[in-house]
Parts: C-alpha cells; structure tokens; sequence
C-alpha cells in the first residue's frame, strides 16, 4: 500500500519509519522546500499542493509536521478532499486494546498508553512517552519524548506537553497551551499560554 507523508523533515523520517515496519511498501514525500528531494532514504517528488494528484482508494496521506496548527490545517484540508488519513503505531509501543485513536496520529517506539484512553486525530504521542489510564488528550496536540500523564489527566486541542513533563493525576490542561520541558503540573491550567518549571507556573 502507498503512503505520502507532508513533511520531510526529521519528524518525517521518524514516522516513515514506522510506515515501513507496518504495511506500507511504497513510501513517498511532499514538501514546499523544492530544495529537497528525498528523507529516510524516500523520494520527495512535490509540493503539499500536489496532494490532489494522488487520492485514490490505495492511497494514505500522513502530516509529518510538528507544529500542531500546521499539521491540523494541512491535515483537514486533505480529509476535505476526500484523502484518507493514516494512523501509525510502532510495533514497540505498548496500547491497550481500548484506546481510542484519531486519525492522523502517530504513537512512537516505546510509548505506553493504558486502558481507557481516548487520544483524538493528528496528534503526536512521542518516543518513551506515556498516558495513563483514562486521559482525554485532545486533537492535534504533541505528547512529546519522555513525558509522562498520570491517570484520568485531559489535555486540550492543540496544547503541547513538552519532553519530560510529569502532569499530576486528574489534571486538566486546557487547549492551545505549551508546557515547558521538565516542567512538573500539580494543578488545573485554565488558561492558554507557555507554563514551565516545577511546579509548573504560567511564564510571563
């Protein structure tokens, strides 16, 4: 089966990956920068616009981009003409068998998400990272590499937990928040905006 991903950079080259460990034998990349003609070893062969030329029934289309408002613009636009969206799992990461998850997000190598987890479309639940039994983590967000979510813990659209966050059980982070790198979250986060340190403290 064939696969386009958006996006080649090194997040692309991490998702291309685990295309090739799935099932897909025909790997091809999308890119503005026309500089670029190939990643991980897979052919650059157009613009994001060119996505239209390749929709088809045997055709995915995944959004290897990181930040999270470009990959929900692209990725809606794609849906909106009629491409299918891909959902990637690594084979090394540990989900249970009720997790819900959207399409268009990629769990990475070592990531654990346990029983009752609802992970909604276009997210990234990145390397070594886990959630916890009955989290609620919101479209488009980035769990990023090493970052940990305790128990019944709901993150917002498009927020963004950074590497090595620890987020308190029950906790709730509302959308379009960034948390900082290490930061350690004890209690709700009501309002958008960057939160860093330990315990986590909006940044002014």
């Amino acid at each position: 089966m064939r696969i386009f991903f958006v996006g080649a950079s090194g997040h692309g080259k991490v998702c291309a990956e685990i295309a090739e460990l799935t099932r897909y034998d025909t790997i091809l990349f999308l890119d503005d920068n026309k500089e670029l003609t190939g990643c991980g070893g897979h052919r650059v062969i157009g613009v994001e616009d060119d996505f239209r030329k390749f929709v088809d029934s045997t055709t995915d289309f995944f959004i290897s981009i990181g930040n999270c408002k470009v990959r929900q613009r692209i990725q809606e636009r794609i849906k909106s003409s009629g491409g299918n969206i891909a959902t990637l799992v690594h084979p090394e990461a540990i989900v249970s068998r009720d997790v819900e998850i959207g399409a268009g997000t990629v769990i990475m190598a070592g990531a654990v998400i346990n029983p009752g987890t609802s992970v909604g479309e276009g997210t990234i639940v990145n390397t070594s990272s886990s959630i916890d039994h009955d989290c609620i983590v919101g479209p488009y967000s980035h769990v990023a590499v090493g970052s940990h979510l305790c128990g019944g813990v709901f993150v917002g659209e498009g927020s963004w937990i950074g590497a090595g966050v620890s987020v308190n059980n029950n906790i709730k982070i509302c959308s379009g928040c960034m948390i900082g790198a290490g930061a350690v979250v004890v209690k709700d986060i009501i309002e958008p905006g960057t939160y860093i340190g330990i315990p986590a403290r909006k940044s002014s």
